[in-house]
């Protein structure tokens, strides 16, 4: 999400200066690449890049081809297959061995719905969407309708589709009820189209509760993560904004009245940094039967050992799935000593969980790092 706001504002700038723009975006991956699909670049026509759809190896060659499409005012479906050891002959020399399909769409400010708008969309609120591109992978001659569509959580529905808008809406909505991206083949005697349907979450919530001098390298870390940070704290004199160098918000509450001024979705994650055990039990009392997916708390485990009891005494038994959100002592090991080695653990800590991951080393994993059948395309045909 950090990616697109940043493209977001890199456009406003853009526009004030009268430049054109594009937008490329990784539209599907077969085998290894630097970047997933989803990956966006914003090009403008001095050359000006916003984002990256790989390591540094793709840039130049799709500098060259945005130009000419922000000439035509013409989409393009460009691919970079490395599967040949002879990749040089693309003068990009990846090594990724994969096959990498990038869109590259003229940004039209006459177009409501252009991509853009979209974007703008998506990040007004904290919702979940889907946002649908469509291409010729079968025929890159082929107009390629590009991002066309975007469904979000409210049930609103934005975009102009040129064909199979009734199935596009369709899957765009089990996507969304799903939490799902996926790629569609829509086969027909007229037709034969590829669909790149992206389930997009809002950024992730951190709330830290404390604002201690150990809190401020975790929210400029978070900030840099394009993450959302709240920072929470009784004290006044400790919980001021001017204290931390992002655009977090900071609250002063009793913990007993934080929750009220706070939404919580499944993005929202809880750090008990205060280092004052009282209030950190407090919070812990009220998050526990709250739909909340992490909560971290700082310091040795005899602390949520105690914690624990203490609820117990007071007749709160946790059930097993309340404990298995509890992460005390919070981190990764990885040594980490000084404040800002913590909060890397931290951030490294809550990344895994929310993807599910164990936090391995990648190089005693058995498997690829992205699993094929995240990009399978699923074949549907359609009668006429």
């Amino acid at each position: 999400m950090k990616e697109i706001k940043d493209i977001i504002i890199a456009f406003d700038k853009a526009q004030k200066k009268g430049k054109q723009t594009a937008l490329a975006t990784v539209v599907h991956v077969d085998g290894s690449s630097y970047r997933r699909p989803g990956a966006r670049m914003l090009i403008t026509e001095d050359g000006e890049l916003t984002g990256a759809i790989s390591g540094g190896c793709l840039e130049g060659d799709a500098l060259r081809k945005a130009l000419h499409v922000m000439t035509q005012q013409k989409s393009m479906l460009v691919t970079y297959d490395t599967m040949d050891d002879d990749d040089a002959k693309f003068g990009v020399g990846l090594g990724c061995n994969g096959i990498i399909q990038v869109l590259i769409e003229p940004i039209d400010i006459k177009n409501e719905n252009n991509p853009i708008s979209f974007f703008k969309s998506i990040t007004a609120q904290r919702q979940s969407s889907v946002l649908v591109t469509l291409y010729s992978l079968q025929d890159k001659k082929k107009p390629q309708p590009g991002t066309c569509l975007l469904i979000k959580e409210d049930n609103s529905i934005t975009g102009q589709i040129p064909v199979l808008n009734d199935i596009l809406i369709e899957d765009a909505k089990a996507a969304l009820q799903n939490h799902a991206t996926s790629f569609k083949n829509y086969i027909s005697e007229n037709e034969n189209l590829t669909v790149f349907i992206e389930f997009l979450k809002p950024p992730v919530s951190l709330i830290i509760i404390g604002a201690g001098n150990d809190v401020m390298p975790l929210v400029q870390m978070a900030d840099v993560l394009g993450w959302e940070s709240t920072i929470v704290d009784g004290r006044p004199n400790y919980a001021r904004k001017e204290r931390f160098a992002s655009a977090c918000q900071v609250l002063v509450s009793k913990p007993e009245n934080v929750l009220d001024q706070l939404v919580i979705d499944d993005q929202t994650v809880f750090l008990l940094m205060t280092h004052n055990y009282n209030y950190d039990l407090a919070m812990l009392r009220a998050l526990i039967n709250k739909n909340t997916v992490y909560i971290g708390s700082l310091g040795p485990k005899k602390k949520m050992d105690r914690m624990l009891r203490e609820l117990k005494e007071e007749g709160i038994i946790l059930t097993d799935q309340q404990r298995a959100i509890l992460y005390g002592p919070v981190g990764l090991d990885i040594g980490a000593e000084t404040s800002e080695e913590i909060a890397l653990s931290i951030l490294a800590e809550i990344k895994t969980v929310l993807a599910g991951r164990q936090g391995q080393f990648l190089r005693t994993g058995t498997d690829t790092i992205h699993s094929p059948s995240q990009t399978f395309i699923e074949e549907v045909r359609i009668k006429s």
